[in-house]
């Protein structure tokens, strides 16, 4: 089963230990991280995640891809399948999806673009027919383009003491 997934214009691999420079600038990035986070990230919690990110991998067979331009192999962000075990209501019951780019490359159709390529990836090797995510309801990009994914609202609910909405996908 191939991990490397390319499309038209990027180049998604699993997260690697040499993404952790680019890592730490997107978790910096206020663009970025307002409506994942209550604050930016420090490298040490940069590292964390990234080890997080690469371990997803090896006990799972799936998690985060890094997500880079197929032309000049510049960071754009990452996208993945996921479960970490949220403690939700309701519980995650499926793999999970997410997604997030750099504020530069945002707008331009590839975060449209990747996260297609995960799910076609997530419903031929996972045999996942339905995948789940978790949006902060003033995400407003991510709402729309979960809409576009063919995500519809399964709930609304409480993580980490923040409103956010369930959504789910499911596929053919």
């Amino acid at each position: 089963m191939s991990r490397v997934i390319e499309t038209d214009r990027l180049i998604l691999t699993p997260v690697a230990e040499g993404d952790y420079a680019d890592l730490c600038a997107l978790l910096a990035d206020p663009g970025f991280f307002r409506h994942i986070f209550p604050q930016a990230l420090n490298a040490e919690e940069a590292w964390f995640r990234l080890l997080r990110d690469i371990g997803h991998w090896q006990v799972m067979g799936y998690g985060n891809w890094t997500i880079r331009t197929r032309d000049d192999g510049r960071y754009v962000g990452s996208v993945g399948l996921l479960n970490y075990h949220r403690i939700v209501d309701p519980a995650f019951d499926a793999p999970e999806i997410g997604w997030g780019l750099s504020p530069a490359f945002q707008g331009r159709g590839m975060a449209f673009e990747a996260a297609t390529a995960a799910v076609a990836w997530a419903e031929h090797h996972l045999k996942a027919h339905r995948l789940v995510c978790m949006i902060s309801p003033a995400n407003g990009p991510s709402l729309a383009l979960a809409g576009r994914l063919g995500f519809v609202p399964s709930a609304d609910t409480i993580y980490k003491g923040e409103a956010v909405i369930l959504l789910e996908r499911c596929g053919t």
